[in-house]
């Protein structure tokens, strides 16, 4: 049984539950260890991260829980830190490193924030070419770990959640392929996993998660490491469909599936 999960959100950026209703669901769930991973501070978008005056409030509430139910549950104080973030990562117990925008003349472009900004943007600063835009964000992607010093590579193909079915854009496209390959291959000798996120699954985004199937493959090829996540903004979604991706990750040939950092 799969009792660990790392990637979670609260009500300190866009989840819907505070710290301490996450931690007694992981209980009831019985999990051994839960993960708190709260969105670093962007300045130039605040909507869905922490704001920067609460970050020393939200280390001390997840210190807090972790002396108050110690003999229930390993607790951990993490943050996802966003590629373009100035924040600095002292103090957590881990870093998931993600990229959530690209940089175009000088704007920041969010990459899933919704359908229509990911269509316009690629229209607007790419002349509709979505491969362009997927090369520029891969090639983002693999600097994450260089950047962040993250110990969880996030939601490596991030681009693709809009894309249910090719909707946008074809995966197996040679220059998409090349892209994501590239990345792959500047950051599998980092030895720092990818994560399995089930996270657009359980927001009725995705029907498979991050990364795709192919992209697994090629990870594994590469001798890459992965560990899964549920990437929970809700405590209804913790372990979302863990099993179901260990089974496709031990099909693929992972036998080094991670399950803490």
């Amino acid at each position: 049984m799969i009792s660990v999960d790392l990637h979670t959100h609260t009500t300190y950026c866009d989840g819907k539950n505070t710290p301490e209703e996450m931690v007694k669901a992981a209980i009831d769930k019985g999990l051994s260890c839960i993960g708190f991973s709260v969105h670093s501070y962007t300045h130039f978008d605040e909507s869905y991260c922490i704001k920067k005056d609460r970050i020393g409030e939200y280390k001390s509430e997840i210190n807090l829980l972790k002396e108050k139910y110690k003999d229930k549950i390993k607790i951990l104080c993490g943050v996802e830190q966003d590629y373009y973030s100035d924040e600095p990562t002292d103090g957590f117990d881990f870093v998931i490193g993600s990229v959530h925008y690209i940089k175009a003349d000088d704007v920041y472009i969010p990459v899933d924030e919704s359908d229509e900004i990911f269509a316009g943007a690629v229209k607007r600063y790419f002349g509709g070419d979505f491969y362009s835009f997927a090369e520029e964000y891969f090639k983002t992607v693999s600097d994450v770990v260089y950047k962040t010093n993250a110990d969880i590579i996030g939601h490596f193909d991030l681009i693709t959640k809009f894309n249910e079915k090719g909707r946008y854009f074809d995966e197996r496209n040679e220059r998409y392929i090349t892209a994501y390959k590239a990345a792959a291959d500047r950051l599998i000798p980092c030895n720092v996993p990818f994560e399995i996120n089930t996270g657009a699954i359980s927001r009725g985004y995705r029907s498979t998660p991050y990364p795709s199937v192919d992209i697994l493959r090629y990870i594994k090829e590469k001798n890459g490491r992965v560990i899964l996540s549920s990437d929970s903004h809700s405590s209804l979604s913790l372990c979302f469909r863990f099993e179901e991706c260990e089974k496709i990750a031990k099909k693929i040939g992972f036998d080094n599936i991670l399950y803490s950092v």
